[in-house]
């Protein structure tokens, strides 16, 4: 499976990405082993996510949330 997640970072902050482990990925970035735009805003918590069947389709939706303003994220994530 593979997921498109947002975290909210220490400054409170948005950080949209993609994973195969979503539990993986957030330690990772709680770890400082993650993005680099999260590593100095620590730590991060997961506030939510969607799954897909492939790659493509994760990466596809990551950059479509990307290019949503704030505040359409802060909608998305009240869902």
């Amino acid at each position: 499976m593979n997921y498109t997640y947002i975290v909210k970072c220490r400054d409170g902050s948005l950080y949209t990405g993609w994973t195969t482990d979503v539990e993986r990925r957030i330690k990772e970035h709680n770890e400082g082993r993650g993005a680099k735009y999260t590593n100095s805003r620590r730590p991060v918590e997961l506030v939510y996510y969607e799954t897909f069947e492939t790659k493509i389709e994760a990466m596809k939706r990551e950059y479509a949330i990307k290019q949503l303003s704030r505040e359409e994220k802060e909608k998305l994530i009240q869902k």
